[in-house]
């Protein structure tokens, strides 16, 4: 059974479908058909909902945290001990939340069919924000399209709902809302069993361990934006799953004197600081990793395990050296990460094992990252790079180079490093490392680049970061073109 609130409502389920997403589960089953279906794969923002859950402050003070998530690719099983609201919880007594008034106030809707899910991007913004802040209002929007381009009036409504913003009703009932949270927090392994599908939800490393050998078939889900879109867009059945999303241990970020050691099912929005901290570069590409709604849901080891060739953060990780700890039964190993990736979708896990945490090296100075893509926020990599070398007295002693969109796993550039270790750092040895580059790498056509534009972005990638470290003053990292 699990067990969750629908806005103050408790919720108690155990025999329902695993597959089934929390839109159809709003929709079908509890007759909440505000929250839409516009695109079924977390594009457009109109199924957003917003999930509320335990979470002790930096001051120690226990409160809720709310986060917007696209609820097309959520599964019910994700709601264990947390509180689901959907658009028809925001009004109260007959009158309009204050961020639905602002949307009416500052005509914000045209057709409407997207409104509710700006509705609670908006919601989310507002519970997270002390003052109206035009780029924290860009980042919780960036994940909601509307089709009929209405968006300088939703913008406004985002900045007056932010402005002395009222208490309402979630505001008022937040002691309540906390103590019944904690009487349902989950004290033993969760489970949504419809009889020929199933879903465990453990909560410690060891039952995770123990369920993934028992069920070596079983997909983990941790985050889902990926695993979820072969539900909802190839109509696939998936028999049993394993959610990973309540086991504390694979959510901690630990900062240790030479490196970090990050959990696998840490949300990509809460790797941000650390990440950021020491290397703003990293910080920068997270903020353009889909969008808000995507990063409070998908996961770092859930980029790294699907071993797309496109995934955003493994070309970053590879140039900086980072191991991943693997975990199968009671035994445990460390691996490089480049050597985790083998082929197309295929990786040197073995059959339940499971990716525990990522450690990333700490200290390297001169890393750099960039992104090319169509559009500059919520899109897919065309070429992502990612370099990292160490310059002594203008001689490359260290190069570690790393491309994602360019083979069939996220991979590094061997000829180019060779070109550069060594060599004065100059542009003869740039272009050189350029021309190796060839060597490296013969990307493929698709919708998203041609194979002459993948080879020709990544040398000039190149030649971005030399530019760069030669002159800081003119840096403009994680670039879109557009």
């Amino acid at each position: 059974m699990i067990q969750f609130l629908l806005n103050q409502e408790l919720r108690s389920e155990h025999a329902l479908d695993p597959n089934l997403t929390v839109l159809n589960y709003l929709r079908e089953h509890v007759g909440k058909p505000g929250t839409k279906e516009g695109c079924a794969s977390g594009d457009c923002g109109a199924c957003t909902v917003v999930v509320g859950e335990l979470h002790t402050n930096d001051q120690g003070a226990e409160q809720i945290r709310y986060r917007s998530l696209n609820s097309c690719l959520t599964f019910v099983s994700s709601l264990h001990g947390k509180q689901l609201i959907s658009v028809e919880d925001l009004k109260h007594q007959g009158q309009l939340h204050s961020v639905q008034q602002a949307m009416v106030e500052c005509h914000g809707s045209q057709c409407g069919f997207c409104t509710p899910g700006f509705v609670m991007s908006l919601f989310a913004l507002q519970k997270n924000s002390d003052a109206p802040d035009s780029q924290k209002a860009h980042e919780a929007l960036a994940g909601n399209l509307c089709r009929c381009t209405g968006y300088r009036p939703i913008l406004a409504a985002a900045e007056q709902a932010c402005c002395n913003k009222p208490q309402d009703q979630f505001d008022s009932r937040q002691a309540d809302t906390i103590a019944r949270l904690k009487s349902i927090a989950p004290t033993q392994t969760g489970e949504l069993n419809s009889g020929d599908k199933r879903c465990l939800v453990p909560l410690t490393v060891a039952d995770l361990a123990d369920l993934y050998d028992a069920y070596p078939q079983a997909r983990l889900l941790a985050g889902g934006t990926d695993l979820a879109l072969e539900v909802t867009q190839f109509h696939r059945t998936l028999p049993v799953m394993i959610y990973v999303g309540n086991i504390e241990e694979m959510k901690r970020i630990e900062d240790f004197d030479d490196h970090l050691e990050i959990g696998a099912a840490t949300a990509l929005s809460d790797c941000y600081a650390a990440l950021h901290h020491h290397y703003p570069d990293f910080g920068e590409l997270l903020h353009r990793f889909a969008s808000l709604q995507i990063r409070n849901q998908g996961t770092l080891g859930g980029n790294i395990g699907n071993a797309s060739p496109i995934g955003d953060s493994p070309p970053l990780l590879i140039a900086l050296g980072a191991q991943i700890v693997l975990c199968k039964g009671n035994t445990r190993r460390t691996l490089a990460l480049e050597d985790y990736f083998i082929d197309y979708r295929v990786t040197a896990r073995q059959d339940s094992e499971f990716i525990e945490k990522i450690i990333v090296p700490k200290g390297h100075a001169l890393f750099r990252a960039y992104k090319v893509s169509k559009r500059l926020d919520d899109d897919i990599s065309a070429v992502c790079a990612a370099f990292n070398l160490k310059i002594d007295n203008g001689v490359i002693n260290e190069a570690r180079v790393a491309f994602g969109g360019m083979a069939a796993t996220p991979k590094r550039a061997k000829s180019c490093e060779a070109a550069l270790v060594g060599a004065t750092w100059n542009s003869a040895t740039v272009e050189k490392a350029c021309a190796a580059l060839a060597e490296d790498f013969t990307p493929l056509s698709d919708f998203r680049a041609s194979k002459e534009y993948r080879l020709l972005s990544a040398q000039n990638l190149l030649r971005k970061y030399f530019i760069e470290l030669q002159t800081p003053h003119i840096e403009t990292r994680v670039t879109a073109y557009v």
